[in-house]
């Protein structure tokens, strides 16, 4: 359990405000849920818009909330309110433990500090193994008065459907290239490159702020040149494994999950891709065939991946095996 940065710091992304109005209404009327689900695009700001919600239901003024501008208000952009929580993999691991899971259950059991709500961030919740999900359904089932869970996830398919079944869905877009490039000047300056950053990326302007736009750039391009030379059999895939796994193996992975949905994007624009489902590979001769099944196979399996580097496994084997698939 820690406090996270003040994401409220940052200017309100613009497509964020069907899902904030909907959440203002819901408030004003009472009708708010005990458990939301923030189904976001990643890096498209499910945390910031879980942040923006902790400080509605915590604002002390009467109307207009949140404010921005009471102590409560200022405390939740803080990251130093006493009545709100956030549940995170911790340092050492990528997943939330059931240890957690079972010190946040205990603190929504008290009075909050405020007399009225209390609030628990679970990000990203698609990370709770699966002594923590269940730990946590006791408190979905059983919510105390006045709490509100909020749980984010990019990929809601990996909750247990007892726990999706008891939250409401709320979903975060990813933003238009304009938007986010818009968005990203205002909160760190039009002068760096975030066009190169989420050309790498994707359109992930929460993602790309938080970090050093060169760096990605940098890191992205070197993906992308890799990948590009496996898929046109120019590289060794155990060697690119290899390098891969010795720096920055999650950026790397995120920007090969980018690079396969590009092309799943471009040949159904294009209508190239293959009809037959036919076993083997999907890349193959001077330009990529792509085999549809084996395509999407290979995106959800690289998620697989990033997801669990926690787990005690040979990151460079895992790779040489996804890039073995990639070779003509």
């Amino acid at each position: 359990m820690s406090e996270r940065p003040a994401l409220l710091s940052l200017p309100a992304p613009p497509w964020t405000q069907s899902a904030r109005s909907q959440l203002q209404e819901a408030h004003a009327a009472g009708h708010l849920p005990h458990a939301l689900l923030i189904h976001e695009a990643p890096g498209s700001g499910g945390e910031w818009l879980a942040a923006w919600t902790a400080q509605l239901v915590l604002c002390q003024a009467p109307s207009g909330a949140p404010c921005g501008g009471c102590s409560a208000c200022r405390r939740v952009q803080a990251g130093a309110h006493p009545d709100l929580w956030w549940v995170r993999p911790e340092e050492e691991g990528r997943q939330i433990r059931i240890e957690q899971v079972r010190e946040l259950a205990a603190e929504l059991a008290l009075s909050s500090h405020g007399g009225g709500y209390a609030v628990a961030i679970l990000s990203p919740a698609d990370a709770l193994n699966r002594f923590a999900a269940n730990a946590l359904l006791k408190t979905l089932e059983e919510p105390p008065a006045q709490r509100l869970l909020i749980l984010v996830a990019t990929q809601p398919s990996r909750l247990p459907p007892t726990i999706r079944s008891r939250c409401q869905r709320l979903a975060v877009r990813a933003p238009s290239r304009a938007e986010a490039l818009a968005w990203l000047a205002e909160a760190r300056g039009a002068q760096l490159p975030w066009a190169a950053a989420l050309d790498e990326l994707g359109e992930a302007p929460l993602l790309a702020v938080a970090s050093d736009p060169q760096e990605l750039t940098r890191v992205g391009a070197d993906a992308r040149d890799t990948l590009d030379a496996l898929a046109g059999g120019q590289a060794d895939p155990a060697a690119a494994a290899e390098r891969w796994a010795r720096a920055e193996v999650a950026l790397r992975l995120r920007c090969f999950e980018n690079w396969i949905t590009e092309r799943i994007r471009t040949r159904e624009r294009t209508g190239t891709f293959m009809t037959e489902l036919r076993a083997g590979p999907y890349l193959s001769g001077p330009g990529p065939v792509l085999n549809i099944r084996e395509l999407f196979r290979l995106l959800d399996e690289v998620r697989e991946l990033r997801a669990t580097l926690d787990v005690p496994l040979n990151r460079g084997v895992a790779l040489e095996d996804l890039f073995r698939r990639l070779a003509p």
